[in-house]
């Protein structure tokens, strides 16, 4: 398992450098096909290896020499090549950042500060193998999609140098630094590959090099780069204070007494997970080609950070940390699903549901419960999917209709059937029952009522109803058309597609495989934590969800046999005055033609950014400086 480890992990970072030194489009596919194919293949012989052995608890590397000084002299580098850029394009704020959680990391390890004990570096349990199997699927199939999508993308916007070389490079350093963070049990490793995925989503989202990508990539750093800055003083505290340097010893002490680098590191998951206040880098992100978006928001940026609040959802519970993460994410949650309804911008509105959802997760993971783990778990699985085939598969709509805006999208489902029906189903994942979006959400909603927490209750509800207006918006805009509405030349790579597909596949398959997931790995995970565990869904309620998900695939494909040799009668169309003969104009009441029109109405007016953005920032920043002070007072 040891060596399995290693080459998990460094693999990701090898195709990294082949990538960036061959410009050939045919042998970047091949690498790239071959790096995912043995990427996947062995995060699935990680997975069956742990499983067969047993499963449980395992920890490797106690000594770590050699690699503890590689961190180092790399630490050094990152901040060397942030300051440079900083410097270059006069953000000097980010410089200051990057230079002030270097040197206090440093501080701590080389002026001998740190505690002298040895430690595993590695520790895996059932959270980390579904860590290490939606990277390594998720992840790689996105580097795959985006083999024909950069192609197409540098067809289209030919004003933008094309360093395609550079992108899937940065792209596979990404996916090692992911391996390695969710892998980690040392607070200095994890902050390690933690400061990588910063440093690389920084690069991403500036690919272009336009006037708004550079802005909107600095703000992306400046953000992470505080987070940053907090989980190096978290470190610091627990290391000097309470002599703890590794991720299982913290979360088995008591919350109350490790406040402190709890509440510091629960704010650098916050930065990371683009929970409110600092939510505005992840919509800036939109400005990166759809592939980084899609692994941004789906397999590994946000998900470090969620993932970094369910280590710690033992510790948090009941706690003043907990009840920051808490409000934070079910109010970003409601905050963030109102904002969605007012854009239509296809990708605005999975940024905004993105952000929505991951503060669910975080509001699951600050109460700290054995149901909200459990629900914010299988959000996280569910999304990681759902998201990465939304983006990829707008991605496409967008190369070959020229637009991602919503409004286009009518009579898609007549245009490119095959793109409309692979959004509908990343669409019904999201909101639809039986859907694991949903269950999780319904699971999420029980144990707030039995924890007695009212305002996540009303968060919950109003988030999720708000949740319900853009998503059924979206999808009723895309099956809607018009007579005039004929099939379009499909003009998505194989590429796309290969990705695309496997991606609505493992959509459906999720639905009828997550009761064993449940039982065989989550409930097991949160047994381990909480050492008590319960069947959060019963097996009644688990049946009638199955036969749900019969019904919603078996149901409409018996329709649509039967519909193709049934002949309707055309009748026309009517809308407050009479049918101008051609299905596309009507005669008013004042006998004038009129063109028919389908829009939708956002109410931008009602609740749009300008209107609930401020507001919502002011808020965010009082409760968790309010709780920092508190907690920093009481610690002295």
């Amino acid at each position: 398992m040891e060596s399995l480890i290693i080459v998990l992990i460094g693999f990701p970072f090898l195709s990294a450098l082949l990538l960036s030194i061959f410009k050939n489009d045919t042998i970047r596919q091949i690498i790239t096909y071959v790096s995912s194919i043995s990427v996947i293949g062995m995060a699935v012989t990680f997975a069956v290896k742990y499983f067969a052995g047993g499963g449980g608890s395992l920890a490797f590397f106690p000594q770590t020499e050699i690699a503890d000084y590689a961190m180092i002299g790399i630490e050094a580098f990152l901040m060397v090549l942030v300051t440079v850029l900083s410097f270059k394009y006069k953000q000097y704020y980010t410089a200051a950042l990057s230079i002030a959680q270097t040197a206090l990391m440093f501080w701590y390890e080389l002026g001998g500060n740190a505690p002298h004990q040895e430690v595993n570096k590695i520790y895996i349990d059932q959270l980390t193998v579904i860590m290490v199997l939606i990277v390594a699927v998720i992840g790689t199939l996105i580097t795959v999609y985006a083999c024909g999508y950069m192609k197409d993308y540098h067809n289209h916007h030919t004003e933008f140098k094309d360093r395609r070389r550079y992108f899937f490079s940065l792209l596979y350093v990404f996916l090692g630094a992911m391996f390695g963070l969710v892998l980690s049990n040392s607070l200095v490793w994890m902050y390690f590959f933690w400061e990588i995925t910063s440093v690389v989503s920084f690069l991403l989202i500036g690919y272009t090099r336009t006037r708004e990508a550079i802005h909107n990539c600095f703000r992306a750093l400046w953000m992470n780069l505080l987070g940053g800055c907090g989980f190096a003083a978290a470190i610091v505290v627990a290391g000097m204070q309470f002599n703890v340097t590794d991720m299982q010893s913290l979360i088995l002490c008591d919350g109350t007494i490790v406040l402190i680098p709890v509440i510091l590191l629960s704010f650098a998951a916050i930065t990371k997970s683009a929970q409110l206040p600092f939510s505005k880098w992840l919509l800036g992100a939109m400005v990166a080609p759809t592939p980084s978006s899609a692994l941004l928001h789906s397999a590994t940026m946000v998900k470090a950070g969620v993932y970094l609040l369910l280590r710690l959802s033992p510790v948090l519970a009941g706690t003043l940390a907990g009840t920051m993460v808490s409000l934070i994410g079910g109010f970003t949650f409601l905050v963030m699903s109102m904002l969605a309804i007012t854009v239509s911008d296809g990708k605005k509105v999975l940024a905004y549901s993105t952000i929505s959802n991951l503060g669910l997760i975080t509001a699951c993971a600050g109460v700290g419960a054995e149901e909200t783990v459990w629900a914010g778990i299988f959000l996280l699985i569910f999304h990681a999917v759902s998201k990465s085939l939304l983006f990829q598969t707008v991605g496409a709509i967008e190369n070959s209709t020229g637009s991602r805006d919503i409004e286009t999208m009518h009579g898609l489902v007549r245009r490119h059937p095959y793109l409309a029906w692979t959004l509908v189903i990343g669409i019904a994942g999201m909101f639809l029952a039986p859907f694991g979006m949903l269950v999780s959400k319904w699971a999420a909603l029980k144990a707030f009522i039995d924890c007695g927490n009212i305002i996540l209750v009303l968060f919950v509800c109003f988030g999720s109803a708000t949740t319900l207006f853009y998503w059924m918006k979206w999808m009723a805009t895309v099956m809607a058309s018009k007579n005039n509405d004929v099939k379009a030349k499909n003009t998505t790579s194989a590429n796309q597609w290969i990705s695309i597909l496997i991606h609505a596949i493992f959509m459906v398959v999720l639905c009828f495989v997550f009761p064993l997931i449940s039982s065989q790995v989550i409930i097991p995970y949160i047994h381990t934590i909480f050492n008590n565990a319960s069947q959060v869904i019963s097996n009644d309620n688990i049946i009638i969800m199955m036969i749900m998900v019969i019904s919603i695939f078996v149901i409409p494909g018996v329709s649509w046999i039967s519909a193709r040799h049934t002949k309707y009668r055309k009748v026309d169309r009517y809308i407050n005055g009479v049918n101008a003969g051609d299905q596309m104009n009507y005669i008013d009441s004042m006998g004038e033609k009129r063109r028919f029109f389908l829009a939708n109405w956002y109410m931008e007016d009602i609740f749009g950014e300008k209107k609930l953005w401020n507001p919502s920032v002011i808020l965010s920043i009082a409760l968790i400086v309010t709780i920092m002070v508190i907690s920093i007072g009481g610690a002295f």
